[in-house]
């Protein structure tokens, strides 16, 4: 297990499909020093103005089965038919560095960083106020046909019953609320003293006289 006091801490951003969280995460992201989004390999085709290397890593399912085969991966699983994965690599890298690394990834994906990283990940939900707020955000998109938005709500409702799986949860009812408060619980968590421990270490001992 890493050092958490010395290291970035690792963040798990899950939601339903469009419950705003790819959003969220690149304002985060935006808005946060040493804060990074993890590229996700993925074997489904791009959309429209999506760019490879930056929304994600496009790869065909020989190449992403040779690589889970590999152990490449911190996490992987197949949502909406596509296979996605996370590069355990990188991510190690980064919190190495001292660099806090975003995963948005979904609960199957998140119950394996767990498993695989146990008491080293913070997780939060995205939530919709709504499933019908979420299905007028998935044909306002126009870019799936309806029985694929209907597929997305049926694995939507499979998806928010694991938010009890999560230690944070967030409402994307306005979009920026919903991201003050995940500006907010960043914040708090590094506050917490297992991650300030080495950095005021000289400080504490000045305060306590040793």
């Amino acid at each position: 297990m890493m050092d958490q006091s010395s290291h970035g801490i690792l963040w798990i951003l899950s939601a339903p499909s469009g419950a705003g969280k790819t959003s969220l995460a690149r304002a985060l992201v935006a808005a946060t020093p040493r804060l990074r989004d993890s590229v996700s390999y993925t074997t489904r085709l791009p959309r429209p103005g999506e760019v490879d290397g930056e929304d994600y890593h496009f790869v065909s399912p020989a190449t992403f089965a040779e690589m889970a085969g590999s152990g490449d991966f911190l996490e992987h699983a197949r949502v909406h038919g596509n296979d996605y994965g996370t590069s355990e690599q990188w991510v190690k890298g980064q919190l190495l560095a001292g660099i806090d690394c975003l995963l948005e990834i979904d609960w199957q994906g998140a119950r394996q960083v767990r498993e695989r990283l146990p008491g080293q990940a913070v997780s939060i939900f995205i939530l919709p106020p709504s499933l019908e707020a979420l299905e007028a955000r998935l044909r306002g998109r126009a870019q799936d046909s309806d029985a694929v938005i209907h597929r997305r709500l049926v694995a939507a409702r499979d998806e928010l019953l694991h938010y009890d799986e999560y230690d944070y949860l967030v409402i994307n009812d306005r979009f920026d609320d919903a991201l003050a408060d995940l500006k907010a619980i960043i914040h708090a968590e590094h506050l917490r003293a297992v991650h300030q421990r080495q950095t005021l270490q000289g400080r504490l001992r000045a305060l306590l006289g040793l």
